[in-house]
């Protein structure tokens, strides 16, 4: 049988075009722009000056706090400057802006594919400490540093080590190739975790819509008897944290609660692989898959991809921008977030470019709120859309504490089931960033 989360949800039409589609590398650029925030808490500091020299792999920009993650260089060249940019988020930030001359690595970086499985040789302390080095952080989209989520606080204990392979999002398919070409990897790099979090038993959770997958890491994970491949219904949002653990191992994180509340860690797959990359190969967060697909796209495809590498010259390898482009989106079309334009840069966290057609990306007409609820039957996290989208409007920021507003995941589930149009999660949007200056005001 298979499990899933129980309340709300919805089923968006899944466009996997590119599923099935081998990882390519991306050729090269002339140039990157590597921001120093790729991640959430606080920005890196460059130490790197215009000018300077850098390999690939080298340290240009170190974590300034316990929550930041070091950036890395992935290209070999010289640093022509350090600015401002507009990123993917639409503001503008430093970042390290680096002329490509070549592609040197650092030499204590292991560039084989042989698969190393020596875990024992590491301590708990010192898996941690290189993925803190390599700046791994959560490559789902949340860009957590994972060096913090795997270094369990006082009083809590890891039971459950839950690996997100989900990928419900529409259209992107880059955990899914990675599962199929890195599997035993994936597998190193998931003990790996184990063992820095003091987890007793991992769990591959992964929807249903990927047999492949499945079956693939079934049978890699049959030698060992604390790993377990749980087969998942499809429905949307199943790969949020609280719904993985919910239909994994039944547990529910509590409002304002974390995972480790509740016994569990939960980390992407694509987090994984980078983990082994990092302990097992000396290898820095430098690059990652990336899906770059659409109805329109030529060929899509799922790339290999240097952090900095610009937008656009991912578009050109996957066939070229398509004439009857609306939008394009950074991640998927739930959640995914539209771009200015395609000279951004590929950070950490871009796991997917959708290119949407014109007639996709129409708003559809919105109507007043026919009170049929629909948006509360959908919410996965149990909040009332509507009552919050209300309050928002007439800037009742503070009272949105009460309804618990910061609980949203913003899945946009409610906006996709509303039968009037209303761009729900925009306003759910507007009450939580209100909410949170408030709170930060008070501290």
């Amino acid at each position: 049988m298979l499990k899933t989360f129980p309340k709300g949800g919805v089923h968006p039409h899944e466009n996997k075009f590119s599923a099935g589609k081998p990882i390519e590398k991306i050729e090269l650029p002339k140039q990157v722009s590597i921001p120093v925030s790729q991640h959430l808490g606080a920005p890196a500091q460059p130490v790197v000056n215009k000018g300077d020299e850098v390999k690939v792999g080298q340290l240009i920009a170190k974590s300034t706090g316990f929550i930041s993650a070091n950036i890395h260089s992935s290209v070999s060249g010289k640093v022509s400057k350090i600015e401002k940019i507009i990123d993917s988020t639409g503001y503008k930030q430093t970042a390290i802006i680096i002329d490509v001359e070549g592609d040197e690595w650092l030499p204590e970086i292991d560039r084989s594919t042989a698969l190393v499985e020596d875990i024992d040789k590491f301590t708990a302390e010192e898996i941690r400490a290189k993925v803190a080095e390599a700046g791994i952080v959560g490559l789902g989209g949340a860009t957590f540093p994972t060096n913090v989520k795997i270094s369990i606080p006082q009083g809590k204990v890891c039971e459950n080590l839950i690996i997100n392979a989900v990928e419900c999002e529409p259209y992107l398919t880059s955990d899914h190739q990675l599962m199929l070409e890195k599997s035993d990897e994936i597998i190193v790099g998931a003990r790996l975790l184990q063992k820095a979090a003091g987890a007793k038993k991992i769990y591959i959770g992964i929807e249903n819509n990927k047999p492949d997958a499945i079956e693939l890491l079934k049978k890699k994970a049959a030698k060992y008897q604390d790993i377990e491949v749980v087969a998942l219904k499809v429905k949307y949002p199943q790969g949020g944290e609280k719904q993985l653990i919910k239909a994994v191992v039944n547990r529910e994180v509590p409002s304002g609660g974390l995972p480790i509340d509740v016994g569990c860690v939960v980390q992407n797959v694509g987090t994984a692989y980078a983990v082994y990359e990092a302990v097992q190969k000396n290898k820095p967060l430098i690059e990652r898959v990336v899906t770059v697909t659409g109805k329109s796209v030529p060929k899509p495809s799922n790339l290999l991809v240097r952090i900095g590498t610009p937008v656009s010259n991912l578009i050109e390898k996957a066939g070229g921008l398509p004439e009857d482009t609306g939008k394009i989106v950074n991640g998927g079309p739930m959640m995914g977030k539209a771009v200015k334009d395609f000279s951004i840069p590929v950070t950490k966290g871009t796991s997917g470019i959708l290119l949407i057609t014109s007639d996709e990306a129409k708003r559809p007409k919105t109507y007043n709120c026919i009170r049929c609820a629909r948006c509360v039957f959908v919410c996965p996290m149990g909040l009332e859309p509507y009552l919050i989208k209300n309050m928002a409007t007439v800037g009742m920021f503070k009272e949105l504490q009460d309804e618990r507003v910061l609980d949203c995941m913003e899945c946009g589930s409610c906006s996709f089931g509303c039968p009037a149009g209303v761009p729900l999660l925009d306003y759910i949007r507007l009450g939580k960033a209100n909410l949170n200056k408030i709170l930060r005001s008070k501290k």
